[in-house]
Parts: structure tokens; C-alpha cells; sequence
């Protein structure tokens, strides 16, 4: 018989078990795992812990991780270096991030008016998306997987009311990526902060706002003992995407068996941790109103137009930077027109229809 390495239906079901592991077993390869997230946090958290105890069981230990929560070996802005110097083979990470390595890393994470949780999967794997961040991450020496997605975020916590732009003029407040970029430019004084740090700063008053996931993992931050005012659908993140960032050269001495491992392992996790979110942030929003006060807003239309302008300023203005934001951008603008005139025609027809109908 034929020596195949394939995977099984099985195991990209995401069913308990290893892949089919090659006739010949090979020597066990070390995988030191370092994340930009606190360690046991739910959600996002929890499902790095998941990613990486599943990569060690499909490879049946062949590939033996090990793990590092945000602080424990490096900082979580420091996940990148640790990983391009070869002193960790891959980390976990929304790659907005690294803004400061190269701004266009913010279109494989998520960007505002940008897309959702499908649109940037269909985009990385069908729509030349994975080629691109492959360029872009390989010239810091790093091969990159999708690994999870919160799905869409929302507008953040903040201690007064937001009814027009002169309310955010001053307003400190955590937001990063081109979010922040965006909210800047409408005169708010913008941080990025690890997770870890979020609530210190909103109790302690040094922020006023701020933003992080959603209702079940905002829960958990206590953020509504700091902040009164929760708003929901934000601008900025649409569909954020985390990474499982790889040194490219130890992900270039894997065999292929060893790289579909791995790849099965990201994709499970991918569509676990953004069903995990669309079960539970209903019955957690609940919770914030009901159990703590917490006041749900939206953003007015006035505040959705000036992020609108301010959004395509910023946009202008990465393009900018070099010959390959230019391209990203190109590539992502296209594909979210298309893929959004066909979500509206269709998904959001039958969603907007089946919420009038059913009273929802």
C-alpha cells in the first residue's frame, strides 16, 4: 500500500482524536506557545489554552506544546519579537498589534467599516488573503494561521453618554488598531493596552472608555463596576481575528503532515471560539443589565457618518505607507464589496425580515 499523509474527516470535523499520523514516526518537535492573553480569561483566553492543548493531541504529542499566558514569558505586546528571534516557535495574537512592526497588519485582524467574522475567513482562504499576510508576515520572519474570531465587538464602555462628536473630544480611552486611529482623529486621546491592564485604568480614572470584546468576555473584566454606559456594534471591529504566528523558519523544517496538523488545529479553533461567542453573549448581556445596571446604547447616526469620514482618511493615509498596504488594501476593499452586497442582498434581507416577523 501506498504511503498517504491525509486528513481525517474526522479530525476536521473537529471529533476527538489525532490525524492520521505517517507510517514512519518522526523525532517529537518542541512548539513553545507564547499569547497576547491572560491565561484561563474566558474566551478568548480559554480558547488559546484549547488551540494549544489540540494542536498536541491531533499530532498525538509528536508536536509537544507548551504555553506562555500574556506576562508569563514575554509581555503581550512582545508575543512578535519573542517568536521572529527563534526564541518561541509561534504565538497567539490579534496582529493589529503589531501596528507598529507594519499598519497593514491591521487587515488580518479587523479594521472599522470592515468585515465580519465570514467575509475575512472567505477573504484569507478564497480571496487571496492568505498570500498577502504571508508576504507581509514573512517579511518578519513569521507564518501565520487564523486561529479564533470574537465576531463582531462591541462600541466599549465609557463612564458618560456619547451623543454627538463634541462628547468624544478629550475622552481617554483604550482602543487599538485603526480604531484608535479613527477615534483620533475625532479628538479623543487614544492607548493601547494589554488586556491585563484594561480595568486598573478605567477604575482608577486614568481612561475614561474603553473597548475589548463583547458582553460575555466584558463580563468578566467587571468593566460595568467602572463604567456605566455599554455600547453595543462598534465601528471598529466588525470581525476580529486572532493569529497563531509561527517562526518561519521552524515552520519550514515541519513535515507536511506536521503543517496540516496544525492548520487543522486553527481552523477548528477558529469556528469554536466565535460559535462559543454567538451562544453566550445573550444570556451575559442579560446578565450586565439585569444583575448590574449596566445602560445599553448605540451610537447615533450622526457619530456613525464622522466615523465613517474619519475611517476613510485613515484608510487614505495607510495606503500610503508602502507598495504592499497599497495592495492589501486593494484586495480587501474589493472583496468586501462584493461579499457585502451579496450579505445584504441575501443574509441581511432574511435576517432583517425573520426579526420583523418574529418580533425579534
Amino acid at each position: 500500500m501506498k504511503r498517504r499523509t491525509f486528513l481525517t474527516g474526522a479530525a476536521v470535523a473537529g471529533v476527538g482524536g489525532a490525524l492520521a499520523a505517517p507510517a514512519i514516526a518522526q523525532s517529537r518537535k518542541e512548539m513553545i506557545i507564547v499569547s497576547a492573553y491572560p491565561r484561563d480569561f474566558p474566551g478568548i483566553g480559554i480558547s488559546v489554552q484549547r488551540l494549544v492543548q489540540r494542536i498536541n493531541d491531533l499530532s498525538n504529542g509528536q508536536l509537544q506544546t507548551t504555553y506562555f499566558a500574556a506576562g508569563e514569558r514575554v509581555g503581550a505586546f512582545d508575543v512578535l519579537d519573542e517568536v521572529a528571534s527563534g526564541n518561541s516557535q509561534a504565538y497567539v495574537a490579534s496582529d493589529y498589534y503589531f501596528t507598529g512592526k507594519h499598519p497593514a497588519y491591521v487587515y488580518f485582524s479587523t479594521v472599522p467599516f470592515g468585515m465580519t467574522a465570514s467575509e475575512l475567513n472567505a477573504w484569507v482562504k478564497y480571496g487571496g488573503g492568505q498570500e498577502l499576510w504571508d508576504e507581509l508576515a514573512g517579511s518578519f520572519g513569521v507564518k501565520t494561521e487564523l486561529c479564533s474570531n470574537t465576531g463582531t465587538q462591541a462600541g466599549g464602555w465609557f463612564k458618560k453618554e456619547i451623543n454627538s462628536t463634541d462628547d468624544l473630544k478629550g475622552l481617554k480611552m483604550r482602543i487599538p488598531g485603526l480604531g484608535g486611529v479613527v477615534m483620533s482623529k475625532l479628538g479623543v486621546s487614544t492607548v493601547s493596552l494589554p488586556g491585563g491592564q484594561i480595568y486598573e485604568n478605567l477604575a482608577s480614572g486614568t481612561i475614561e472608555a474603553t473597548e475589548w470584546i463583547g458582553p460575555y468576555n466584558d463580563y468578566f473584566m467587571k468593566f460595568y463596576e467602572a463604567a456605566r454606559y455599554y455600547y453595543t456594534g462598534g465601528m471598529h471591529e466588525p470581525g476580529t481575528a486572532a493569529a497563531l504566528g509561527m517562526n518561519a523558519s521552524w515552520y519550514g523544517s515541519l513535515s507536511q503532515w506536521e503543517k496540516d496538523v496544525i492548520r487543522a488545529a486553527c481552523m477548528e479553533e477558529n469556528a469554536n471560539s466565535y460559535e462559543e461567542l454567538v451562544a453566550l453573549n445573550g444570556d451575559y448581556m442579560t446578565k450586565l443589565v439585569n444583575e448590574h445596571g449596566v445602560e445599553v446604547r448605540e451610537f447615533n447616526d450622526e457619530l456613525w457618518d464622522a466615523f465613517g469620514e474619519a475611517s476613510t482618511e485613515a484608510f487614505a493615509e495607510l495606503r500610503e505607507h508602502s507598495e504592499i498596504a497599497a495592495r492589501i488594501d486593494d484586495s480587501y476593499q474589493a472583496f468586501l464589496r462584493k461579499s457585502g452586497g451579496m450579505m445584504s442582498a441575501f443574509e441581511g434581507t432574511f435576517v432583517r425580515q425573520r426579526n420583523r416577523v418574529l418580533g425579534i
